[in-house]
């Protein structure tokens, strides 16, 4: 039996289901659950003063393209909206290999680790020059982050009348054959599960109506989750009318894609009957402002959907299209793009912090994530207050507003994966040096 005991924080922020703050309290982790909240506990385990410091669940990022985190700040899509912007992308992608996505993936997931997540999903719908959706799994074990990959795909090139290049797309046949593998030899069902796989076809414009359907049927079948963007910009809906002769959600909805086992990406444009049908088929959303921001996609209707019962996680989108993987930055972010839309009252910090949390395990179906309670997985984040970022701060649990954006330290399954503001699971230094150097090469 091992156990950690995390003591005299100045506020343990639960998100329990009463929403209780505990001021001056202790947290106690047994056998990588949460076994007690209170205080004066006592332990004879590892013990970490958390004086001056707030305790948070976890965050959690529902939606990432980890592969892009080579190609950040791309000179020709940099102002570019999305359709130009991934043609300006697809040809340095599709030189990729297995060292690239595995480094790659790293890299954002150490930076995703020193924001305060400790369960990532991941969207990888390219598969390069031998690279498979393990080279991530790998990467995410070795870092030590609760993952959530999903084995995505394209299959339209530019030949049949889609966006990517030939080169970078399969055979659908093939692509199931691989879901099938990968679903098999990875996807742990289990409470607690360090690794859950998903089912993603990119898009709806990358990706047939059969293959759509066929991803669908196969996940319900091997009871996993599907993902895919949808309804993110301008383009997308006009792409959608033109092609399918019906808005994304209808569209999303004839081929079975809705329901509490499925999450979109962005839904920037969703419309009122759109929302409508996700709130009645509980259907998930990865809100990802940042990217949105950058894109000039637009502002999601966050505060709509929420309103009508939508389930809403947090994401930070590949940093191909935000160029950074901080989650509680992006958080903010969150809340105020929904104030700029709907007023200064339209999105607290703490229920931005909720979104980046609890919700967001909810979406991704992991009500053992997300929340400090006995019972519950020990993904614990603490954030020292005492820096400049909180200097003067009234309210320290109001995180979003004034305070750090880089942890202090992380727990993920009662493991310490980051220890005063470092990683200590892998040589980050080493890593970020090959980084670079496969950035380099690309960029020749």
């Amino acid at each position: 039996m091992t156990e950690i005991l995390i003591q005299n924080a100045d506020i343990i922020v639960t998100m329990d289901d009463d929403r209780q703050e505990l001021v001056g309290a202790d947290l106690l982790v047994r056998d990588r659950k949460i076994a007690q909240i209170g205080h004066g506990l006592t332990s004879r385990g590892e013990i970490h003063d958390a004086a001056g410091c707030v305790v948070t669940p976890g965050l959690v990022n529902t939606h990432h393209h980890l592969y892009q985190t080579l190609t950040r700040a791309v000179p020709g899509g940099q102002d570019a909206l999305l359709f130009g912007w991934l043609r300006t992308l697809y040809p340095i992608w599709s030189r990729f290999g297995p060292e690239e996505m595995f480094i790659s993936a790293q890299i954002g997931l150490a930076e995703l680790a020193l924001s305060g997540c400790t369960l990532s999903s991941d969207h990888l719908y390219l598969y390069p020059n031998g690279a498979r959706l393990e080279d991530t799994i790998h990467a995410a074990s070795e870092l030590g982050l609760r993952f959530q990959p999903t084995r995505g795909a394209m299959s339209i090139g530019e030949s049949d009348g889609g966006l990517p290049p030939d080169a970078l797309v399969e055979a659908e046949q093939a692509i199931l054959e691989d879901m099938i593998r990968v679903v098999d030899a990875y996807h742990d069902p289990s409470e607690g599960s360090m690794c859950r796989v998903g089912l993603a076809p990119c898009s709806p414009f990358s990706v047939s109506r059969d293959l759509m359907r066929d991803a669908a049927l196969l996940a319900r079948d091997k009871g996993v989750m599907l993902h895919t963007h949808l309804a993110e910009n301008d383009e997308d809906i006009a792409y959608s009318e033109e092609q399918f002769g019906c808005r994304p959600g209808q569209y999303a909805e004839e081929l079975g894609w809705t329901g509490s086992d499925v999450w979109h990406a962005h839904c920037v444009k969703l419309d009122g009957s759109e929302i409508d049908l996700f709130a009645r088929s509980r259907t998930g959303v990865a809100h990802c402002p940042c990217s949105n921001c950058r894109l000039g996609s637009g502002i999601a209707p966050v505060r709509k959907m929420r309103d009508q019962g939508v389930h809403v996680g947090l994401g930070v989108d590949g940093s191909a299209s935000n160029d950074s993987g901080n989650l509680i930055a992006e958080a903010r972010q969150s809340m105020l793009l929904q104030r700029v839309a709907n007023g200064a009252d339209a999105m607290s910090a703490r229920e931005a912090l909720e979104i980046a949390t609890r919700v967001g395990a909810d979406v991704l179906n992991r009500p053992d994530c997300g929340r400090l309670m006995p019972g519950k997985r020990a993904d614990i984040a603490i954030w020292d207050v005492r820096g400049i970022e909180s200097a003067g701060s009234w309210d320290p649990a109001a995180l979003l507003l004034a305070g750090p954006t880089r942890v202090k330290h992380l727990f993920v399954e009662g493991r310490q994966v980051v220890r005063d503001g470092q990683i200590v699971t892998i040589d980050l230094p080493k890593a970020i040096e090959t980084q670079n150097r496969l950035a380099s090469a690309l960029a020749e």
